[in-house]
């Protein structure tokens, strides 16, 4: 009862797509297609009178209609079919740009929730589960729109229409044979899916996670390498596999007795009727036309409503996918807008830390009352152990969590208290792994500003020290860097990751262990570009290796969640504490390589 009442609300969330209020067209295209569907139905039902009409014509029985003879009944019924058929296109030719309207809305709507979901969302979720919600939802919603539509509702109508005409034409025992027949047909349908429903789900979540597998596995292609697994992941995979085999077949053999039961009821509901024509055609009560017409009208519903079974099993799949995406949908972004919030103004580019405290889990606080100001203009460096709470300020600073205590201030504004994207807009950030997209490494750089130049793009290269090496490259600016930016070495990555940011041309850059994965002599190129990078910005470096922050104009050391040091790098290093400490290791770190 629970899945059937979630079927219902989720038909009516997809209804309003269907009936747009600021979309007159919508609405007009949608009154038409339901007027051609009645006119294709009215004349469905009147097919098989003109049937009867020719074969008592050819027999010599009865008066013909319309003073038609057998010929012209026989074209008339032709005709009629032909009608049937035109209107149905028709219908479809009217309905298809409002579903293919609804399916990009819907699709367009996911898309961008997904994109405002938090990032504690993201770290938690399986991206290949999640495209496979995405995929099977919106299919889903075009096959609802379709056949909901167009099979259901006209089977309704025209099922109401034939026990009309039975009953006007022959008596009720017509009726109440076709009426049981269907009533068992329906029951049996419905019920054996509701089982099948299930079956369906369970071998959904074994695709899952056997895409998720694939995807993981694919997507760690050089660790697989590097670990001489690709015998064990392909054991991984073919388990997964192995369950969704299993489920499947479960499916199949569901599927097989379903249809032999519908093919049961349907064929003793068509032997009843014909054995009732029959009689009445011995006892004079019928004519030959008549039993014909009753075979044609029980042809005419078997049809459908074999087609019923099928339809109805992927309706209710199709709600069962839709459910999951439209859950996906009601699943609140952790850090939203105020509805008062305005656009970050930025004047000196002053980042203040007042209290801070944090944890990605209640029960684990990362950052324990930190306080700290960094000076427009100025480049203030953060280090500390792993796990000290370094890139989790980087994290709160641009807004993908919020403060459990305490506030963070740009320029005296609470970040809170301004819109994500013009703070998004204002912070540069370089991480510690640059991802690029699979596309070339003109569009890449050029992500950093929407509707940038070729010149500009071109003077962020040089600033990045990028621009000679594209430039040599036979396909240059318009190079293909591969998934991920496989196809380049961490140096050029990082360079193309710099330019990207420089081109956004942010007031506050966020240097996120840019260095860290780089040899020294790359080190050094990409720590002269990051400081060409930083001039006139507030610049806020979280550095492992001391080497590349000593002239920074503030060190904040980490420990545990909290200050424990702070100032330039020789007065920390004259204060001999924490920082020395760091610093004197990595030397002899240095000097032992």
């Amino acid at each position: 009862m629970d899945e059937r009442k979630s079927g219902w609300l989720t038909i009516r969330k997809v209804a309003p797509y269907l009936w747009p209020a600021d979309e007159p067209w919508v609405k007009r295209r949608v009154v038409l297609a339901m007027a051609m569907l009645f006119l294709a139905k009215l004349i469905a039902v009147y097919t098989p009178i003109l049937y009867k009409s020719a074969v008592d014509a050819l027999a010599g029985e009865g008066a013909p209609p319309l003073a038609l003879g057998a010929v012209g009944l026989t074209v008339a019924y032709g005709v009629a079919r032909m009608m049937t058929v035109g209107f149905q296109q028709l219908r479809d030719a009217l309905f298809a740009p409002v579903g293919q309207r609804a399916l990009r809305a819907l699709a367009l709507e996911t898309f961008q929730h997904i994109h405002q979901l938090s990032m504690r969302y993201h770290v938690t979720r399986r991206t290949g589960g999640l495209s496979r919600i995405i995929e099977r939802g919106v299919k889903g919603v075009e096959f609802l729109l379709r056949f909901l539509l167009f099979s259901i509702g006209p089977l309704i109508l025209e099922l109401l229409l034939v026990a009309v005409v039975l009953m006007w034409l022959f008596d009720v025992w017509y009726l109440v044979v076709v009426a049981v027949t269907i009533a068992l047909y329906i029951w049996f349908t419905f019920t054996v899916t509701e089982w099948r429903v299930k079956l369906r789900r369970e071998m959904n979540d074994q695709d899952t996670e056997a895409n998720q597998r694939a995807i993981d596995s694919l997507l760690n292609f050089e660790t697989v390498k590097y670990f001489n697994a690709e015998r064990r992941e392909a054991e991984r995979y073919d388990v997964s596999m192995k369950a969704y085999a299993q489920a499947a077949l479960k499916t199949a053999y569901s599927l097989a007795f379903l249809n032999f039961g519908q093919s049961f009821l349907i064929t003793c509901g068509l032997i009843g009727v014909m054995v009732l024509a029959a009689i009445g055609v011995q006892n004079g009560q019928l004519t030959v036309g008549d039993f014909v017409m009753v075979n044609a009208y029980m042809i005419q519903i078997t049809v459908p409503l074999n087609f019923l079974g099928t339809v109805y099993r992927e309706i209710r799949q199709a709600l069962v996918d839709m459910g999951q995406m439209f859950q996906l949908l009601e699943q609140p972004a952790e850090v939203v807008d105020k509805p008062d919030a305005k656009p970050l103004q930025i004047t000196e580019g002053r980042v203040e830390l007042d209290d801070v405290h944090f944890g990605y889990d209640p029960d684990r606080e990362i950052l324990r009352g930190v306080s700290l100001v960094v000076p427009g203009g100025q480049t203030v460096a953060i280090v500390g152990a792993t796990g000290s709470g370094k890139s989790t300020i980087g994290r709160l600073l641009f807004r993908f969590y919020d403060v459990t205590q305490g506030a963070l201030r740009i320029d005296g504004q609470d970040v809170r208290d301004v819109t994500q994207e013009s703070l998004h807009a204002a912070i540069g950030v370089v991480p510690q792994d640059t991802v690029l997209f699979n596309d070339t490494i003109r569009y890449n750089i050029a992500y950093g500003r929407e509707g940038a130049s070729q010149a500009e793009i071109e003077a962020a290269a040089k600033a990045a020290q990028i621009h000679d090496f594209i430039t040599s490259l036979p396909e240059g600016y318009e190079t293909k860097v591969g998934e991920r930016g496989l196809k380049l070495s961490g140096g050029e990555k990082q360079r193309v990751g710099i330019a990207r940011t420089l081109l956004k041309n942010p007031p506050i850059l966020l240097l996120d262990e840019a260095t860290s994965a780089l040899d020294t002599d790359t080190e050094q190129d990409i720590k002269d570009a990051l400081a060409r990078a930083g001039e006139g910005r507030t610049v806020i470096t979280i550095a492992h290796r001391l080497s590349t922050i000593a002239e920074s104009d503030q060190i904040v050391v980490l420990e545990k969640g909290e200050i424990i040091e702070q100032g330039t790098h020789d007065e920390l290093l004259r204060r001999d504490g924490r920082y020395a400490q760091l610093w004197n290791r990595q030397q002899s770190d240095t000097q032992a390589a």
